[in-house]
Formats: structure tokens, sequence, C-alpha cells
């Protein structure tokens, strides 16, 4: 299980979360909403251990206290994380950034059993799989940083804005894909703007405004809130 408690987030004399708190069981999808400076991008890098402000509060997982621990070792506690920047190696090949996603210590076979499930996921990678990060598209290269995130096979999945510039289509090919992982037993924490993909992929939201949580329960009841929805979420 993942908890956090009283998380606290400060850039200087800005605080960028305040006082957040929530807990997310094996194969739970937990949507965070909010508009652009509410919160969302400080949370999943706070959580990540790549927070440059100062970061108070508790951050357990699986029993483990994560604040203070650098992002690698956070990583190796099975923690896996698709950054709003996607961070693919432009001048790699989408094979390569891929092997780069794999643990260190798998044989040869096991290898091409992961590369080939992770190629599964996305077909859309397995034809351009010699052409370089740089050259894909914003969708192909979403696809590519959460496909090597999901070849460590993480246990709680940090997705930050994974629809951003998305079209229909993908965007419904990640949904299916996230789905599929807490299905497996991924906890998921998937931070996004827009609600297209919280009605069939959460089981809780958390709306952020400022900083605070001003909404937090299921899709459903957001869907009955249109107060929140104008105040907090839309445009």
């Amino acid at each position: 299980m993942l908890s956090v408690s009283g998380l606290q987030v400060c850039h200087g004399a800005v605080q960028a979360l305040r006082g957040i708190s929530f807990s997310l069981a094996p194969g739970q999808v937990l949507a965070v909403l909010g508009r652009n400076g509410s919160g969302r991008s400080s949370l999943a890098r706070a959580l990540m251990g790549l927070s440059a402000g100062r970061v108070q509060g508790r951050v357990q997982w699986l029993s483990q206290d994560l604040l203070g621990l650098a992002p690698h070792q956070i990583a190796r506690s099975g923690v896996g994380y698709v950054p709003e920047t996607r961070d693919v190696f432009p001048l790699l090949t989408v094979h390569q950034n891929l092997l780069l996603g794999l643990p260190g210590h798998l044989v040869a076979a096991a290898e091409r059993e992961r590369l080939a499930w992770a190629y599964g996921l996305f077909v859309q990678l397995q034809a351009r799989s010699n052409t370089l990060a740089a050259q894909l598209s914003g969708g192909e290269q979403q696809m590519l940083s959460l496909a090597r995130s999901l070849l460590a096979r993480p246990q709680l999945l940090i997705v930050d804005e994974p629809t951003e510039g998305l079209a229909p289509a993908l965007v419904q090919t990640v949904g299916q894909v996230l789905r599929e992982q807490a299905d497996a037993g991924v906890a998921i924490v998937l931070m996004e703007q827009k609600l297209d993909l919280v009605p069939a992929l959460a089981d809780r939201v958390l709306v952020l405004g400022r900083g605070e949580v001003v909404f937090d329960g299921t899709p459903q009841t957001l869907q009955q809130a249109p107060q929140v929805r104008s105040l907090w979420l839309e445009a």
C-alpha cells in the first residue's frame, strides 16, 4: 500500500502542496485532477524523490519511508514513473530506449520475452523500433516512455499527464494499457487535467486546487458535483 500523510512541498516562499493525504492499495487507480498550477506535477515529483523544493510529511510504500530516498532507490523499491516531459533519449532508437527499461539481471531469453511483451502493448512501436526517439511524434514518445517504465514491472506506477497532446485513439490505447496494469495488481497514481480517462479507469479521484485537496471521492460523485468541476477543473 502507498500511504501519503501531510505532504507539503515549498519552493522558497511558494507552497506548491499543502498537506496532501491519501492511501492506495494494489490494483487501485487514483486520478489526481486539477488545472495547471494546482500541484499535480509537484505531487508526482515529490513521490518519486525528484522535487527541487523542500518536502515535508510522510510517504510510505510497502511500509518503507520514501521521503529522503534518491529516485533510483525509489525505483528499485518497485515504483515506476512516467513524467509529463516523457524524457525519452532522443539520440537512441526506440529499441535502445526500451532496453534501458529492463532490469539488469535478466538473461537474454527473458529480455526478448519482455521486449516482445512491451511491443505487444503498443504495436505502433514495433514498426518504429529502429527509429530515433527524436523522430517520433509526441504520441509515440508517450507510448515509448510508458512502455519503458512498465518493462521494470513496477508495483506502483506514477503517470503524469499521459494523454497530453494525444489523439483520441491514442488516449484510448493508453487507457486500456493502464487498465490492464491495474487489473494485474499495479497501483496507479494518474495525474490528469482532463476527465477523458477518469470515468472508465479511476477508482478514486482527488481534485487539487492551489495545492490543497478540494475534492476526494469516486468518479461518479465528481460527475454529480458541478460546482467542483466549474471551480477547479473546467476552463
